[in-house]
């Protein structure tokens, strides 16, 4: 089931682009003026690609113009004829076109954005030019306010089913809860996702008053505000990188093993993710486990390996009061600092974050065999002393979350 439901949604999307290319061959490109500049336009989308593939929407000049070409009916006052299938047969191939630079840098979309992209333009082409060149969505709401809801509302449902086809294929991937994965897509439409939809029902009353001359003119502002995005991603990557080198202090000046920080972020945000935590939870969690040791720099001896939960507790609270305190200092979110400070609580009086940092933090140590906590017989009996330590150190439903997120990376069993 993990793989099959991606693969399913890959394979009917490609099903879907090669059936529609080659209808398109077979009968012919209808009003080719039309589809070559939407075919520019989606391709010079494409192109103008940013970030990485794990982006929920990192060409969205050319999703705009798909949008538009899709729920396009009229040209400069005229009836366009174009069907669904040359809708996404011009879209299928334009992407591939504006891809061709990124794939031969090998950072090309991945399969998984494609097929979406596909599915998604093949969804509002289906619902509006079928009825559009039928003259029935003419007879039911006519021109006006009426026609320009209508077209706010397949985008509204076209966004949706975006949001739910991205859920869908994430959670059979990784077995994430459904849940939570969807919440933070349809979030994730505030962003982005609303100007791109904005954009392309713009585009397309547009053009049908002015013409294809409306492109370029409407293509401005989401180009402008692409270019926002783009500075606000590069902000919050070297705001991370400044994280994870303060997090780093401990391991080089000898206070922590090489890499602790760095795994027990990996393992607290993949647990995180597994209670459903929303992203800005992610993201706090995932900072406060960076820099959860930091409070040792202001030991006089460093502790063995840096394993701190065989510690007294009150030297536990001492360390982490004091790794809180350099936080706030450094104008990190005072969310990760309450995180910092409170993972040495009784684990009852802690936030869920505090919880699942303490929990990755011992099962680190234990697993490695580092400091007098440490597990000789690595990460299967450290999970075991895990679980006798629940109800008095650790919350039972982390840990058992921590035992799925090793089972499914292979490094433990449930």
């Amino acid at each position: 089931m993990s793989s099959r439901l991606p693969t399913a949604a890959t394979a009917l999307a490609g099903l879907l682009a090669v059936l529609s290319l080659a209808w398109t061959l077979w009968h012919g490109v209808t009003e080719g003026r039309t589809a070559f500049a939407f075919g520019v336009l989606v391709a010079l989308g494409e192109l103008a690609r940013w970030g990485s593939v794990r982006d929920r929407e990192p060409a969205p000049l050319g999703a705009a113009g798909a949008l538009a070409y899709a729920l396009l009916g009229e040209n400069a006052g005229q009836p366009t004829h174009h069907g669904a299938p040359q809708v996404i047969a011009v879209v299928v191939a334009a992407a591939l076109v504006g891809a061709v630079p990124h794939v031969a840098l090998g950072k090309g979309p991945s399969p998984d954005h494609m097929a979406r992209r596909v599915l998604t333009v093949g969804f509002a082409a289906v619902c509006f030019q079928p009825l559009y060149n039928s003259g029935k969505l003419k007879e039911w709401v006519g021109h006006g306010p009426s026609f320009a809801l209508v077209m706010v509302a397949l985008l509204v449902l076209t966004a949706l089913c975006d949001a739910v086809l991205a859920a869908t294929t994430a959670h059979a991937r990784t077995g994430w809860p459904f849940g939570p994965l969807l919440r933070d897509e349809l979030r994730a439409m505030l962003g982005i996702g609303s100007a791109v939809c904005a954009t392309g029902a713009v585009m397309a009353l547009a053009v049908a008053v002015a013409g294809l001359w409306a492109l370029p003119v409407f293509s401005i502002p989401l180009l402008l505000t692409q270019l926002s995005f783009r500075r606000y991603a590069a902000v919050r990557a070297t705001y991370r990188q400044t994280i994870a080198s303060l997090a780093r202090a401990t391991e080089i000046a000898g206070y922590t093993p090489q890499g602790h920080a760095r795994r027990v972020a990996g393992l607290s945000r993949a647990v995180g993710r597994d209670l459903g935590l929303s992203e800005p939870d992610l993201i706090v969690l995932e900072h406060a486990a960076l820099m959860h040791d930091i409070g040792q720099l202001s030991l006089v001896d460093p502790v063995p390996a840096g394993a701190t939960a065989a510690l007294p507790e009150t030297e536990q609270r001492r360390i982490a009061l004091l790794g809180g305190a350099v936080v706030r200092q450094t104008g990190v979110d005072s969310a990760v600092a309450v995180v910092v400070e409170r993972q040495a609580d009784p684990y009852r009086d802690q936030p869920l974050t505090a919880r699942i940092v303490r929990t990755a933090n011992a099962y680190d140590e234990m697993a490695r065999g580092e400091g007098p906590t440490g597990s000789l017989d690595g990460p299967l009996q450290a999970l075991e002393r895990l679980r006798l330590a629940t109800g008095r150190d650790y919350q039972a439903e982390v840990v058992e979350s921590l035992a799925r997120v090793l089972s499914r990376a292979g490094n433990g069993r449930a």
